[in-house]
């Protein structure tokens, strides 16, 4: 028992005395490395830490720039106001007793109109309306003048039989009035390459001749009461070409 004890007296002073004799210049040494690694695991961790949510934080925030979120809200509010307007889903009903068959193709900005009369074939291609906003009839000076303030509707007409040359007729239809703005004589067997006489401009043919090709294509259903609902039904068709264009910028601002 007095041997145990005093050997774990001479062991307790002993250690100090190892750990300064050994220590000395290498204790500190020792030491201040092991203090260095434990920082730097401990600074590592912070950085680790701070780092972290910020990693989190930037790819939750890179899917779209604000310019774009931007861009999307104004479309889709855009979409809203066409949905909402007296032309979005408005139905034409065809009149009785119109000649043609209408091709109307989604995404594009003109329809086809054909029909067969007496041996001939009509094509009419119909474009888009030119819409004129903020009619003002007293401030119209002259029929030139007030036609130029009426919304109108560009037509090309094709008179053909079935050899030869064909009747190419430019107009343009206002409510309840056609203008005729060219006639030219095409030849489908003739070479892109020749230049065809077009003949003088439709005004300054004789005032008969004039109205004898009105009636001409009158008969063959170019009149007032179809280019009427044409005018319609081509507002109608811009609205829709133009829902389904912003649409289509939707879908690729969110993609």
């Amino acid at each position: 028992m007095a041997f145990a004890s005093m050997i774990r007296r001479s062991a307790s002073a002993v250690v100090p005395l190892a750990i300064r004799v050994i220590g000395g210049h290498r204790y500190h040494h020792h030491c201040s490395a092991l203090f260095s690694a434990v920082n730097h695991s401990n600074l590592s961790r912070q950085l680790s830490r701070a780092s972290f949510p910020s990693i989190l934080h930037y790819s939750s925030t890179s899917k779209r720039p604000s310019s774009d979120e931007t861009l999307l809200r104004v479309i889709k509010s855009e979409i809203k106001c066409a949905e909402e307007s007296d032309d979005h889903g408005q139905d034409e009903e065809v009149p009785d007793g119109f000649p043609f068959k209408i091709k109307d193709n989604p995404g594009e900005q003109t329809i086809s109109l054909t029909r067969e009369y007496q041996g001939e074939t009509i094509n009419v291609e119909v474009q888009m309306p030119d819409l004129v906003a903020g009619e003002d009839d007293d401030d119209i000076a002259d029929a030139d003048a007030e036609k130029s303030n009426q919304s109108s509707v560009p037509l090309i007409v094709r008179v053909s039989k079935s050899r030869g040359p064909c009747l190419e007729f430019t107009c343009t239809a206002f409510p309840d009035e056609i203008s005729i703005d060219s006639l030219s004589v095409k030849d489908p067997e003739s070479s892109e390459d020749q230049i065809a006489y077009e003949g003088p401009d439709f005004s300054d043919l004789d005032e008969n001749l004039q109205r004898a090709f009105h009636k001409y294509l009158e008969v063959r259903g170019i009149k007032p009461n179809t280019t009427n609902f044409l005018h319609e039904y081509m507002i109608n068709k811009d609205s829709r070409e133009y829902l389904m264009w912003l649409k289509n910028l939707e879908k690729f601002v969110e993609a």
